[in-house]
């Protein structure tokens, strides 16, 4: 097995250090900046050198595993490094605020993480990417947005959000899996290659470029469902020990943002009868 030439990749290693420096700026819990640590570590590994160059000109199975590296690692540590202070501050801007809480809905989530996901890795879209620096950018944009939506149900940061119960949210990580591998079928039943910008799959992993257009199938299908259905047994196992399945955690930041949200509506109303 041969490598691509190494090259630097001076955005994404700009983008990991950026976010440990700025955990280590804003937040002050160990924790939370040991996530962001590990997102930083996962993003550098899947976007630099070898693994980057793969994935955008060589391998669809490479890219296949990106894709899963990000959205199932990357996103949620992401998410969960952003202490709960943080995400009420942003979120507060009535704007903001009902963007967010739509986003977090899980059956926007579901709609929003297939179309983007499914349009991450169209042959358009992944030809975009081999040509060119901005293309690529975009697949990973696209990646990124996708891991996050996934996550915003599960983790439920954003304050006055849905709060799913456990047993909703393994239902929705269940749902969910199957719309992260929306294109493996295809994938694995196609009797030709789908992606012709991607090349030298015999060079550098010694198959052919059908071969690894159904490798990157299974990935998907084996990626996705392991990992999700985990967590989905982990959260309800852990619930149904402490008899909360069918509970749905509040906090005072929720509280807090529902008073919020009634004060605006009461405002509006008074505004309403003036006029």
């Amino acid at each position: 097995m041969n490598l691509p030439a190494v090259r630097l990749h001076a955005l994404a290693v700009a983008v990991a250090v950026a976010i440990v420096v700025a955990h280590h700026v804003v937040v002050h819990s160990g924790r939370e900046r040991r996530r962001a640590e590990g997102a930083a570590l996962l993003w550098l590994a899947v976007t630099t050198w070898p693994i980057g160059d793969l994935a955008a000109g060589v391998s669809l199975s490479v890219a296949t595993l990106q894709r899963l590296v990000i959205m199932l690692g990357v996103a949620p540590l992401a998410i969960a490094s952003v202490p709960l202070t943080l995400w009420v501050r942003v979120t507060r801007p009535a704007p903001l605020d009902a963007v967010a809480s739509r986003l977090a809905h899980p059956g926007v989530a579901l709609v929003v993480v297939s179309l983007v996901g499914t349009a991450s890795l169209m042959p358009v879209v992944v030809d975009a990417g081999a040509h060119s620096s901005i293309g690529r950018t975009l697949v990973l944009g696209l990646t990124i947005v996708a891991g996050v939506e996934l996550w915003l149900p599960i983790l439920a940061p954003i304050p006055g959000a849905r709060h799913l119960s456990a047993l909703a949210r393994s239902g929705f990580l269940f749902a969910a899996s199957l719309t992260v591998t929306s294109l493996s079928f295809v994938w694995i039943f196609a009797h030709h290659s789908l992606y012709p910008a991607l090349t030298g799959q015999r060079k550098f992993l010694g198959i052919s470029p059908l071969a690894d257009q159904q490798v990157a199938g299974f990935l998907a299908k084996l990626g996705a469902y392991l990992p999700m259905w985990a967590v989905a047994f982990t959260i309800f196992s852990r619930a149904d020990r402490v008899g909360e399945v069918e509970s749905s955690p509040l906090h005072w930041a929720d509280v807090e943002r529902h008073l919020e949200r009634a004060d605006r509506r009461a405002a509006r109303a008074r505004r309403h009868r003036v006029g």
